[in-house]
């Protein structure tokens, strides 16, 4: 990662995206979503353009656009239940679990929003020996699919946070777009957030350090502090 000057930013609240952002499932997705692809004829690359952020429904719906949305959540479901039996190189994203840490030890108000469902983000949490959140927006949360802010919406509600105190972290392409939409700031964290000109990108949550203000709040020093951490022994 290059010597960059690190990002900082302010919120009330932050709310964290799963995979790819606290979860690296690529593996699992990967191999569910190619499999799916094979079955309707699909190119496996251009399908994994597509799927990243989304519900599965939503996904099948860019990707199949005449098909019946009734079939597309039937065949959602089949996945999910694919999805949560399949944990085979799910681990955490590097300082998922420091970062998570910090937010509990500073009373940080914090959400999980994620396009999962309470089965699959319980799973792949645990798998990846990650702590949930007390606050979980889930699949059964919503009525709409990022890039819908819907789900950013609902969790700062439900912490009575502005949306504009709000810090939103994502990996995916349709997830920085329903960030934004929500009113919030978004860091990216990976390398396909980085395509999507988020207010800040790290390579992971290593480079991110909380630091608790006065009277409630949270200051991110996004960026810097990863290129200047001296290498562990």
């Amino acid at each position: 990662m290059p010597m960059t000057a690190s990002t900082v930013l302010t919120a009330r609240a932050l709310l964290l995206d799963m995979d790819g952002t606290l979860v690296n499932s690529d593996a699992v997705v990967e191999r569910v979503w190619r499999r799916w692809a094979d079955r309707h004829g699909l190119d496996g690359d251009e399908v994994m353009k597509v799927v990243h952020g989304r519900q599965g429904y939503a996904s099948m719906a860019v990707l199949l656009p005449s098909r019946p949305m009734e079939q597309n959540h039937a065949d959602n479901a089949r996945m999910l239940a694919e999805e949560t039996a399949d944990m085979d190189g799910v681990v955490a994203v590097e300082g998922a679990g420091e970062f998570l840490a910090s937010l509990r030890a500073l009373g940080v108000p914090h959400a999980l929003v994620t396009s999962a469902d309470v089965g699959l983000s319980a799973a792949r949490m645990g798998a990846a020996g990650l702590a949930l959140p007390e606050l979980r927006i889930t699949a059964e949360s919503v009525g709409a699919s990022k890039p819908d802010p819907e789900g950013f919406l609902k969790g700062a509600a439900e912490l009575g946070v502005a949306p504009e105190e709000c810090v939103v972290f994502e990996d995916s392409g349709a997830g920085i777009s329903a960030g934004r939409s929500a009113g919030m700031r978004v860091v990216g964290v990976g390398a396909r957030a980085g395509l999507h000109r988020p207010d800040a990108v790290v390579r992971d949550l290593r480079g991110v350090r909380v630091e608790g203000l006065e009277g409630g709040g949270v200051r991110l020093r996004v960026g810097g502090d990863r290129v200047r951490r001296s290498p562990r022994p």
